[in-house]
C-alpha cells in the first residue's frame, strides 16, 4: 500500500499544482480538507479518495450500498447487449472500487467503461459530446440516469436522452426530463 500510495500522491501533487496549489505537506491536508468542506469535485481529492476507499474495500470493511433494483437491472441491460459507463465526479479508480464490491457482487464486468472529471465537469455541455465522441455513439442513442437536474440539462443540450432518478421526494416541476424512481422503471 505504501508504495502505491506514494506514487500517486506525487501525481496528486502534480495535478493540484496545476489547479493553482503551492506544495508541501501541510498544504496538502488544508487542500484537502478546504475541497472536502465544500463538496468540491476536484480530480486530486477524488484520486485521494480512490485510494483511501480501495484499502477499505481490500479489507472488507466498505461494502458498496445499492438500491435493490439497481444491479437487477444491470445485469437485464448487459444481457441485451446496452453497452453500461459510469461518469462520476469520483475518479476512474474509484469508481472501479465502487462497483468491483457492491453488496450485490462485482458489477464491473457489466461495464464498458468509465469517465470522471479528466472528462470534464459534469455540469458542462463539452463533457457529454467527448464522451459520446469517446464511445463512438451518436449521442441521440445514449441515455444518461442522474439526479442532478443541471446534469441533465448539459446532458440533454449535447443530444443526449435523460431520466432524472428521484428516488425521495420529488423533482422539480420545471425539469424537462423523464422520470423514474427505480431502474427497472427506466423506459428503454
Amino acid at each position: 500500500m505504501v508504495n502505491s500510495i506514494t506514487i500517486s500522491t506525487f501525481k496528486l501533487m502534480d495535478e493540484a499544482r496545476e489547479a493553482g496549489g503551492v506544495w508541501n505537506d501541510e498544504a496538502v491536508v488544508v487542500r484537502m480538507c478546504h475541497w472536502m468542506e465544500r463538496d468540491q469535485k476536484v480530480t486530486p481529492l477524488k484520486a485521494l479518495q480512490g485510494l483511501i476507499w480501495e484499502e477499505g474495500y481490500r479489507n472488507g470493511e466498505l461494502p458498496t450500498p445499492l438500491y435493490p433494483d439497481v444491479a437487477p437491472a444491470l445485469r437485464t441491460w448487459h444481457a441485451r447487449g446496452l453497452r453500461l459507463y459510469i461518469y462520476s465526479s469520483g475518479s476512474v479508480h474509484a469508481q472501479r472500487e465502487i462497483y468491483g464490491h457492491t453488496v450485490a457482487g462485482d458489477l464491473t464486468p457489466l461495464m464498458s467503461g468509465y469517465f470522471d472529471t479528466r472528462t470534464g465537469p459534469k455540469r458542462e455541455v463539452g463533457s457529454y459530446r467527448h464522451i459520446a465522441e469517446a464511445i463512438g455513439v451518436p449521442s441521440r442513442r445514449i441515455l444518461f440516469l442522474s439526479d442532478v437536474r443541471e446534469e441533465l440539462d448539459a446532458a440533454r443540450e449535447a443530444g443526449w436522452q435523460t431520466v432524472w432518478m428521484v428516488r425521495e421526494g420529488l423533482a422539480g416541476p420545471a425539469a424537462a426530463h423523464r422520470r423514474a424512481t427505480r431502474f427497472d422503471r427506466i423506459p428503454l
